[in-house]
């Protein structure tokens, strides 16, 4: 080999190892950086929210995105490692050090008040987080586009735990003050016209229940819209909100705030193409498994149950307070205890540590409705 070719082939090494280092100070700078922005998110979920599935979520995800890239030589990313040369040190925006409060609240019960200042820094971090994650999936695949695969998956989740943190952040804000949620039928509408549905939601609105939500499986989907507009007229105004079980079509036609979900129903992300980002969404649940995926799929609030045997309607099994015990240690997301609670057992719901229950009989079948919700919310607390 002439001295020429030497020289030019220690350039061509010289000029490869430049770039292989630079790949490696550029994913040591993500990673650390990815994973900075999940911590300050995992920090705030545990220790303000106090939710211990989101809180698992991300302690998860920042586990996986250790072993994805744990394959990407640690002795290289450190070696690459030039803080003191990083130019980007030196770069400052005016924003960078100021958290916002995040998005607007677009809700009806939100009225367009921003969801409050830690969503603007949840927002922050994990936009942090995704954009260091996308930088680490495209310069792996220079090394190992396994890596890259990995990582792409992570960052799509960090999509899905944004909604849901976000969701009940606002959820939590929308729903402070709300604890008495009443189911009613459509009152003989279909026989009697709107005078028996009329003065029930007048009583039900008296008595300043937080929610009532039109269920009634023998009215036609025609009935059931006319029914709903009469409930969404009296609502309209007051601090009381109008929920329609099962159908978000029917819920948008009959001017609702929100439909309720089964878990037979559609899923919560079909129902938020209908219903729009207005409008409330809950969701049966009777395991904590559903009540968990219920928290991911972004819905509003759960209602948790059967709790005890109800009057209203059959279940093949009940969960008893062991499920209300289950959602409250772990989840924050508002959750109604529902199934055959009355005056008499309300308080066993409150000792299991929940303060929202959702009732259909104990109000709406009482001979005063108003007295009745009365007790229920003094027993809530």
């Amino acid at each position: 080999m002439s001295n020429w070719q030497k020289i030019t082939f220690m350039a061509e090494m010289d000029s490869e190892n430049s770039d292989r280092n630079s790949v490696f100070r550029i994913l040591d700078a993500a990673i650390n950086r990815a994973g900075e922005g999940m911590r300050v998110v995992e920090d705030y979920v545990r220790m303000v929210v106090e939710d211990e599935h989101l809180s698992r979520q991300l302690k998860q995800l920042r586990h996986d995105l250790t072993q994805s890239t744990i394959s990407i030589e640690p002795e290289s990313r450190i070696a690459a490692r030039d803080t003191v040369g990083d130019v980007g040190c030196q770069i400052e925006t005016e924003s960078e050090y100021q958290r916002g409060s995040g998005p607007v609240d677009k809700s009806e019960a939100g009225a367009g008040r921003p969801a409050g200042p830690a969503s603007g820094l949840v927002q922050a971090n994990l936009a942090r987080a995704q954009q260091a994650l996308r930088t680490i999936e495209e310069f792996s695949k220079t090394i190992d586009p396994e890596i890259a695969k990995q990582v792409e998956q992570l960052r799509y989740r960090t999509y899905t735990i944004e909604k849901a943190v976000l969701t009940t952040v606002v959820s939590l804000q929308n729903f402070n003050t709300k604890s008495l949620y009443v189911l009613i039928d459509g009152c003989s509408f279909a026989k009697q016209g709107d005078s028996k549905l009329i003065a029930m939601t007048r009583q039900l609105i008296d008595a300043q229940v937080d929610l009532i939500q039109l269920r009634d499986k023998t009215l036609t989907d025609k009935q059931l819209v006319l029914a709903g507009r009469v409930i969404s007229g009296l609502v309209r105004g007051t601090s009381t909100r109008f929920i329609m079980n099962d159908r978000a079509d029917l819920a948008v036609a009959a001017g609702a705030n929100g439909v309720h979900l089964g878990q037979d129903d559609i899923e919560v992300a079909d129902a938020r193409r209908i219903v729009g980002a207005a409008r409330t969404i809950g969701v049966s649940t009777h395991s904590i498994s559903q009540a968990r995926q219920a928290v991911l799929a972004g819905a509003n609030y759960i209602g948790v149950g059967p709790v005890f045997e109800s009057t209203t309607k059959n279940f093949a099994e009940h969960v008893g307070l062991k499920l209300v015990e289950e959602v409250v240690k772990e989840i924050q997301l508002p959750a109604f205890a529902i199934g055959g609670i009355n005056s008499g057992n309300v308080n066993l719901i409150v000792e299991a540590g929940l303060s929202r229950i959702a009732v259909s009989a104990a109000v709406a079948g009482s001979a005063d409705p108003k007295a009745a919700a009365d007790t229920l919310k003094q027993k809530l607390g």
